[in-house]
C-alpha cells in the first residue's frame, strides 16, 4: 500500500478540523454582536428618553431580521454556495456596523435600528449558512455535541460582550453630553466592522469542505411541505419561544439590577453582572457538549426548561441578591437549550435538513416579538413581573424536550 493511502485521511482530518475552527470563529463574533444589543438598549433607552417598549425594538429590528432576511439568505446561498455566502454576510454585517457612524453623529433613534438591521441581515445570512454545516460536518449521532460546542464559542462572545460594552457605553464619572453619549457607540462597531472585514477576507482563501448532502439540499426553497415532519413544526416554536426567552431576559437585566427592587446598582455595574448570564451558557454548552453524548438530549433539554421556571420564579417573588444571581442562573439553563432543539428538530430530514434549517431560521424572529411584549408587560404591570412571559416559554420548551421532539420514522414518507 502507498503512503498516500495514509496521507490523505490525515489531510482529510487536518482539513475538516480547520474548516470547524473556522466555522466556530464565526459563532464567536455573531454571538459578541448579539449580547451587544444588552448593553446597547439600556444606552439608548436613557440617550433618547424611551419607555420599555420603545427601547426593545432594537431586538425587533435585530431579530426581526432573521424573519424576513431568512428566505432571501436560503436562496442566496443556495446559488453562491456555502463559503461565499459566508462571505457576504461578513460583509453585510460589516456595513451595518460602518452605519453606526452616521447614526450616532445625527443622534436619530431610527438610523440606529436601521444600522441594526442591515448588522442583523449580515448575521442572518451566516447563520443560515454555517448551522447546517456544523450539524452535518460529521456523525450524524453526534450532531447535538457537535453544534452545542460550536455553540459555546458563541456563548464566549456573548460573555465578553457585556464588559466590553459596559466600559465603552457607559461613562464611568460624571454627566456628559447627549451627543457624546451617541458618539460612545462609535469606537466599539467601528472595531467590529473592521474585524468583520479582516474575517470575510480570510473566508476568500479558506478551503471549507463541501457537505455530500449539499448539491441536493434546496437550501432557497422554503416551501410549507417540510412541516409535516411534527418533531420539526414543533421544534419551529420551540426556536421561537427559546430565542424570545433568552433573549428578553438578557435585554431587561440591566435595568432589572438597576431598579430599587433588586440592588440599585449604576448602569455600568449592571452590565458587568450580564456576563455571568452568557458566561453561564457558556459554561453549560461545553459541559452539555461531553453530557449529551451518553444523556439523551431531549430529557437533559426538558431538565434545563424545568430548572429554569423554577429560578425565574424565585427571582420574580424576591428582591436583592437572591432577586440577582437566580435570574443570572437561568443563562446556565440556556446553555444547550438552543443547539439541542435545533438538532432534534433536523433529525432524519434527509434532502429537507436545509429546508427545515431555514424554518429554524425564521423561528429566531421570537427574539423580536418576545422582547417587545415583555416590554409592554413591563410599562402596565411592573418590570420584576414581567419576566414571567419567559418562564411561559420555557413550559413549552419542557414538553418539547420530553413529547415533542420525538421523531416518527413514518414522517419521511410524508
Amino acid at each position: 500500500m502507498t503512503n498516500s493511502a495514509y496521507v490523505s485521511p490525515t489531510r482529510a482530518q487536518t482539513t475538516s478540523f480547520f474548516a470547524l475552527a473556522t466555522l466556530t470563529s464565526l459563532f464567536f463574533m455573531w454571538g459578541f454582536i448579539t449580547a451587544l444589543n444588552d448593553i446597547l438598549i439600556p444606552h439608548l433607552k436613557g440617550l433618547f428618553s424611551l419607555n420599555y417598549t420603545q427601547a426593545m425594538l432594537v431586538q425587533s429590528c435585530f431579530f426581526g431580521a432573521y424573519f424576513l432576511i431568512s428566505v432571501p439568505a436560503g436562496k442566496l446561498v443556495n446559488n453562491v454556495g456555502y463559503q461565499k455566502g459566508i462571505g457576504i454576510g461578513l460583509i453585510t454585517a460589516a456595513v451595518g456596523c460602518l452605519m453606526f457612524i452616521p447614526s450616532a453623529l445625527a443622534a436619530q433613534y431610527w438610523m440606529f435600528l436601521t444600522a441594526l438591521f442591515v448588522l442583523a441581515s449580515g448575521i442572518t445570512i451566516l447563520q443560515v449558512a454555517a448551522n447546517p454545516l456544523v450539524t452535518i460536518m460529521g456523525d450524524p449521532d453526534t450532531a447535538s455535541s457537535r453544534l452545542t460546542m460550536t455553540q459555546a464559542f458563541n456563548s464566549l462572545g456573548t460573555t465578553v460582550a457585556p464588559l466590553v460594552g459596559g466600559m465603552l457605553l457607559f461613562s464611568a464619572h460624571g454627566e456628559v453630553s447627549a451627543q457624546a453619549e451617541a458618539n460612545s457607540t462609535i469606537v466599539p462597531y467601528l472595531g467590529l466592522a473592521v474585524v468583520l472585514g479582516i474575517m470575510a477576507l480570510m473566508m476568500i482563501k479558506v478551503q471549507l469542505p463541501k457537505p455530500a448532502e449539499s448539491a441536493d439540499m434546496a437550501l432557497g426553497e422554503m416551501t410549507g411541505s417540510v412541516l409535516k415532519h411534527r418533531h420539526l413544526m414543533l421544534g419551529v416554536i420551540g426556536i421561537f419561544l427559546y430565542v424570545g426567552a433568552e433573549v428578553s431576559i438578557g435585554s431587561f437585566l440591566v435595568n432589572y439590577f438597576i431598579s430599587e427592587e433588586v440592588l440599585s446598582l449604576t448602569e455600568r455595574q449592571a452590565a458587568n453582572f450580564i456576563a455571568y448570564y452568557w458566561g453561564g451558557a457558556m459554561v453549560g454548552r461545553f459541559i452539555g457538549a461531553v453530557v449529551m453524548q451518553k444523556v439523551n438530549p431531549g430529557k437533559c433539554l426538558a431538565f434545563n426548561s424545568v430548572l429554569s421556571c423554577i429560578l425565574i420564579a424565585v427571582s420574580v417573588n424576591s428582591t436583592g441578591h437572591v432577586a440577582m444571581w437566580s435570574i443570572l442562573a437561568v443563562g446556565l439553563c440556556n446553555s444547550i437549550m438552543f443547539p439541542t432543539i435545533f438538532s432534534l428538530a433536523l433529525k432524519g430530514l434527509g434532502q429537507q435538513t436545509a429546508q427545515g434549517s431555514g424554518m429554524l431560521c425564521l423561528a429566531i424572529v421570537g427574539g423580536a416579538i418576545v422582547p417587545l411584549l415583555q416590554g409592554v408587560l413591563a410599562d402596565s404591570l411592573g418590570l420584576q413581573i414581567s419576566f414571567l412571559l419567559p418562564l411561559v416559554c420555557y413550559i413549552y420548551i419542557a414538553y418539547y424536550g420530553l413529547s415533542g421532539s420525538k421523531y416518527i420514522k413514518q414522517e419521511a414518507q410524508v
